[in-house]
């Protein structure tokens, strides 16, 4: 528990001392989002905390939620056998993304069987009969309130930063939103005070927080450093995957530029075809007058493994030019980045243009 800017007091087994050092990194990460009427208690209601250690799965589960978390692991759970159901307040799944890669994901749900419920809000559930027929779940949506028989609750709605609990105030760091508040080189506030991860601001992603703390660690060292958010790429690891870089066509126009688009089918991929896998695309978001890379997305198997190119594109201030004028390996994945740039360009030699 922190007992001034940069000394705390830590209990252990042989009692609590008084540590004080020259400067301090918080790193006390987030915990998931509790909704009211479903407190997370093990049994029946889980967080994606509980859904990662389950011995069996579940036969019929109701995820709260569909964003990535919750379309994750009801991904993971509708493979295992369970029968998902998906309850998502507002009018699309995965609130934020590029709408065309919802799409594929959307189709992919569709043929594991898992329903999906829009508009529609969790109000509360109780026990089964004799409180061993799994639970009830009510919920209410555009076509009034129905209950759901299910045999666990998966509540992903979020996850909130733990800034309580360790005298947080002592140091006189600001809070914005939940959030500790940083400066590019994770400074807070109070000199020789720094954050990092999910306590330190979007995005809450693992990667970033490593990164993170690489810069507190440089700058405290004595080395010049500083956070870089606009080639942090952010994965989804639903089936197909998804993943980002940068900025989808409609950030790009709301930021001033006039953005163009490059976009390459995997059905077009000699390396996706030969594999069986050729559900998806890549695509480029440019900047029409400067030819400056602004965003790449992909959808598909292995997104995850192709978005490093279009990190590193940003990262290098690079033109659409650049990953095309790129010599790619055939029969590959990431053949389908240059494919998408030359697209852009109206050069493709494997799609109609």
């Amino acid at each position: 528990t922190f007992t001034g800017p940069t000394r705390l007091e830590v209990k252990g087994a042989a009692g609590t001392e008084t540590v004080e050092a020259a400067d301090v990194i918080i790193a006390t990460g987030s915990r998931p989002i509790e909704i009211p009427g479903f407190a997370v208690d093990g049994r029946r209601v889980l967080s994606s905390t509980e859904a990662l250690d389950l011995r069996s799965a579940p036969k019929r589960v109701v995820v709260i939620g569909g964003g990535y978390i919750g379309l994750e692991l009801g991904i993971y759970l509708s493979k295992m056998g369970s029968e998902v159901t998906v309850v998502e307040l507002t009018g699309g799944l995965l609130p934020g993304q590029d709408p065309d890669l919802v799409k594929i994901v959307e189709r992919s749900l569709k043929k594991r069987k898992v329903k999906i419920l829009l508009e529609t809000k969790a109000k509360s559930w109780k026990d089964g009969k004799d409180g061993k027929d799994g639970a009830v779940i009510t919920v209410e949506g555009p076509k009034g309130a129905q209950d759901i028989p299910c045999d666990a609750i998966l509540s992903t709605v979020g996850r909130r930063p733990n800034t309580e609990g360790f005298g947080l105030e002592k140091t006189g760091a600001k809070v914005e939103k939940g959030f500790i508040v940083v400066d590019e080189a994770c400074r807070t506030t109070t000199p020789r005070v720094y954050a990092i991860g999910d306590v330190a601001g979007q995005p809450m992603l693992a990667h970033k927080a490593s990164r993170e703390g690489v810069v507190a660690a440089e700058v405290i060292a004595g080395k010049k450093s500083a956070r870089d958010w606009r080639s942090v790429p952010a994965v989804i690891f639903t089936d197909p995957e998804i993943a980002s870089v940068g900025m989808t066509e409609e950030q790009a126009r709301a930021a001033g530029h006039d953005p163009v688009v490059g976009k390459f089918p995997f059905a077009a991929l000699g390396r996706a075809l030969a594999i069986g896998e050729s559900d998806g695309f890549a695509k480029i978001v440019a900047d029409r007058k400067t030819d400056l890379v602004l965003g790449v997305h992909v959808v598909g198997p292995h997104a995850c493994d192709l978005i490093s190119e279009g990190a590193l594109a940003l990262e290098a201030g690079l033109r659409v030019e650049d990953i095309g004028g790129t010599i790619h390996p055939h029969p590959t994945r990431p053949g389908a980045l240059m494919e998408a740039a030359h697209a852009l360009h109206g050069k493709s030699v494997h799609i109609a243009r």
